[in-house]
């Protein structure tokens, strides 16, 4: 949970000349390498070694060098990292008291004059602009004292600290006013004096050590799975806590809907991210704000299953609510800029035309999917992740949404989220993923235990299902999926599913083809979310865009291990979209590995995996010792 912890007087002993000093960095580089897979950049570590003895020092000048300093601590089920929590004894009650600090090397920032929770940062790169520092520790106060257990009915316990130690007061001045969150304050080198005071009248000149103890061992909340809450978002009120580049992104949003309407303007905003990243978290969280604004805004994907199970979970009860949810190939006739905003959510899934067999003769065109998009809505917003193509056709890329977005001279915003919200914010499974299935540089690797995420090998398909099945006797929820490697049967005449899905001894039936329930199996778009659906398993035209606690994978003959490699098998795939001609050899090898990627992270807490393959079977023991 922390890389790194230290009392603040043992930090302060330490001197930058020392070896000490620069093992400490040391130690935390190795930690976050360790735990993300990836090395910190020059400036995480110059800032580690710049900023946390400041700290350190303001704390033992505050007579609370036994305050315990979490550095780099991860918030729960998340792969976001808060600068240091300190843990103490609150002054005034006796209880545990711990204060957020976020610490910032920033000379000069203000308040951008479209949003106040931007700002504008000079010597940063692009163009300047960066979550306020308030807003950004204020989401870190919200998430702690909602997942952990023991903070539950105490989030008085928790407050948050801005620090920006090099910069002079009159040139922040314009942050530290914007302050509006009761448990948040902002503090400059100017105001150092200040800040010793605010830790005084917080803590008390006792150790730290219990309460560390106490935060770092306490159970955690279960993390809010989408379709759970997704209603309560969109009518009532904000149900995800967004982080950093979530929020940035959903700030972003706003403020170009706004300038939009002020300068009757348009604009492109585009947010990438692997699985679990909270693409969708931001589609609910900005269509809940504009929906109670009364804005006009939608949400639209490509896929048949999520669209349909947000109209049944987000708008059960409301028609009005229900025509919130899209496809991507209902704007062939929409009036220009008619919407607000269009939240092409699951872009990746977007088509070079909307135009199929089904389409109306009138409405038959060449015009690029894309196009009608961009056209419908003065600020379309996509959320995306290219390594989620998984047929052929589906042109959803950054590349493509841009150069279209530009052609027409429209300006275009990026972000990128790096954080992992599912798998247990294993950002390390996330890794592995990519690299065992080729969509990352450096080859498999063998799992390495990672608290925060199971992964498991079965033995055989009946122990998979068995102990999935477990898993869902205790509450939890669990879903099996596979690689389109078997024949997928219309049912039977007497109303049930044919067990197409046949290893061995064991059979089990594909999830329903349509919108029909087939006996106690649901609708094929319910699958992932309705009561039923684990007698069945599921293909990945039904798992992709959900989520579950238990995620179980069976991978079929259409990936392969061969000398120390996963090999695709186009001949072994038995999506009709595959095996059409028009489908290269290497495009099928691109989807068949995208399709995987999908499929193994859909869990929340775990994945089971069975390979059919008895090479392959063996290779995954290997990896998964």
């Amino acid at each position: 949970m922390t890389a790194l912890r230290r009392t603040a007087k043992s930090l302060a002993a330490s001197s930058p000349e020392s070896p000490l000093e620069r093992r400490l960095s040391e130690l935390i580089a190795e930690h976050v390498s360790r735990t993300t897979l990836r090395r910190p950049s020059e400036s995480e570590v110059r800032s580690w070694d710049r900023s946390l003895p400041v700290l350190a020092g303001d704390l033992v000048d505050a007579g609370l060098g036994d305050l315990e300093m979490l550095i780099e601590y991860q918030l729960p089920l998340t792969s976001k990292r808060a600068d240091v929590v300190l843990a103490g004894v609150d002054r005034r009650t006796g209880a545990d008291s711990f204060l957020i600090v976020e610490l910032k090397q920033w000379s000069r920032a203000e308040v951008d004059e479209d949003n106040p929770e931007l700002a504008l940062v000079d010597g940063v790169r692009g163009d300047g602009r960066r979550l306020n520092p308030l807003t950004q520790v204020a989401g870190y106060c919200d998430y702690l004292t909602d997942f952990v257990t023991s903070l539950e009915h105490h989030a008085d316990a928790v407050a948050g600290v801005a620090y920006l130690h090099n910069a002079a007061d009159r040139d922040v001045a314009d942050l530290r006013s914007s302050a509006d969150h009761p448990r948040v304050r902002l503090f400059s080198k100017t105001r150092r004096h200040e800040f010793l005071e605010y830790l005084k009248e917080r803590f008390a000149q006792e150790p730290g050590d219990e309460a560390a103890d106490r935060l770092l061992s306490s159970a955690v909340r279960p993390s809010r799975q989408l379709m759970a809450v997704a209603a309560d978002e969109i009518k009532n009120r904000e149900q995800f806590i967004l982080l950093d580049e979530q929020r940035y992104a959903y700030e972003l949003v706003r403020t170009a809907v706004e300038k939009a309407r002020r300068a009757d303007s348009k604009q492109v905003v585009i947010v990438t991210g692997g699985p679990g990243s909270g693409k969708s978290a931001i589609a609910l969280s900005v269509l809940g704000e504009l929906y109670r604004q009364n804005r006009h805004a939608l949400h639209a994907t490509g896929s048949r299953s999520f669209t349909l199970t947000m109209r049944q979970h987000v708008g059960k009860g409301s028609t009005r609510v229900k025509g919130l949810f899209k496809y991507f190939n209902d704007f062939m006739s929409a009036e220009r800029n008619d919407l607000d905003v269009l939240i092409c959510d699951e872009a990746h899934r977007i088509r070079q035309v909307s135009t199929s067999r089904f389409t109306r003769r009138d409405l038959r065109s060449d015009r690029p999917q894309i196009d009608e998009l961009i056209a419908a809505a003065r600020v379309p917003v996509f959320l995306l992740d290219e390594h989620q193509v998984v047929r052929p056709g589906e042109i959803g890329t950054v590349s493509a949404i841009r150069g279209h977005a530009e052609s027409l001279g429209l300006p275009v915003e990026q972000v990128d989220l790096d954080a992992q919200f599912r798998c247990g914010g294993s950002r390390r499974y996330e890794v592995w993923v990519n690299r065992l299935l080729g969509l990352a540089d450096g080859g498999p690797e063998q799992w390495t235990a990672d608290e925060r995420f199971e992964v498991r090998l079965a033995d055989s398909p009946t122990e998979l299902e068995h102990t999935l099945g477990t898993e869902l006797g205790r509450g939890y929820g669990a879903r099996m999926t596979a690689g389109y490697c078997w024949p997928w049967s219309d049912p039977r005449k007497d109303d049930t599913l044919v067990p197409d899905v046949r290893i061995g001894s064991w059979s089990r039936p594909w999830n329903v083809k349509n919108d029909r329930s087939v006996g106690d199996a649901p609708p094929s778009a319910l699958w992932s979310t309705a009561d039923g659906g684990f007698g069945q398993v599921g293909c990945i035209y039904t798992a992709q865009g959900f989520e579950y606690d238990w995620n179980g994978v069976i991978i079929g003959p259409d990936l392969v291990a061969r000398h120390g490699r996963l090999v695709t098998q186009r001949k072994e795939s038995r999506d009709p979209a595959i095996a059409k001609r028009s489908v290269t050899d290497a495009e099928a090898d691109q989807l068949i590995r995208n399709t995987y990627k999908v499929l193994l992270t859909r869990g929340m807490i775990g994945t089971y995996v069975y390979a059919v393959d008895p090479e392959t079977q063996k290779f995954f023991h290997s990896l998964l010792r």
